[in-house]
Formats: C-alpha cells, sequence, structure tokens
C-alpha cells in the first residue's frame, strides 16, 4: 500500500477520487494541515525540554554545530 499526498486543483478531480472510493479503489483520508503538524512538533519539543536537566545556552548549540560541519567538511 502506498500513501500520497494529493492538492486537488479542480473540484471535479475530487468526484472523481470519491467515485474511486465508492468502488473501494482507493481510502480516502483527511490530512492535517501544516499548522497542525507545526503545532504537534511544538508540543513534542516541549515535552522533551521539560524532561532535560539543562538546555544548552545558543553558545553550546553553535559550538556543536561548527564542529559538526567541520568533520563533514574534512573529509
Amino acid at each position: 500500500m502506498e500513501i500520497l499526498k494529493i492538492k486537488i486543483l479542480n473540484p471535479k478531480a475530487k468526484s472523481l477520487l470519491k467515485d474511486l472510493e465508492d468502488l473501494k479503489l482507493i481510502k480516502i483520508s483527511i490530512a492535517r494541515s501544516d499548522s497542525d503538524s507545526e503545532s504537534q512538533f511544538r508540543d513534542i519539543l516541549k515535552r522533551l525540554r521539560s524532561k532535560s536537566d539543562s538546555t544548552p545556552s545558543m553558545d553550546e548549540i553553535t559550538r556543536e554545530v561548527e564542529a559538526v560541519r567541520k568533520s563533514r567538511y574534512e573529509k
């Protein structure tokens, strides 16, 4: 089974998809909007941060990013 994300540009296409669903050839599910995904990400991030003893400072994050970049580009 494959899952595809489709943007419907013409309302006639929606009726065609509905016909395919009626023939039990496909199943239509309503996808969440991007804003829902973003809010879910924020919730997960909050939970992860609440479990951490300390939050890294911006300097620590910057040093880590620079170290990873340096190791990648040295290869």
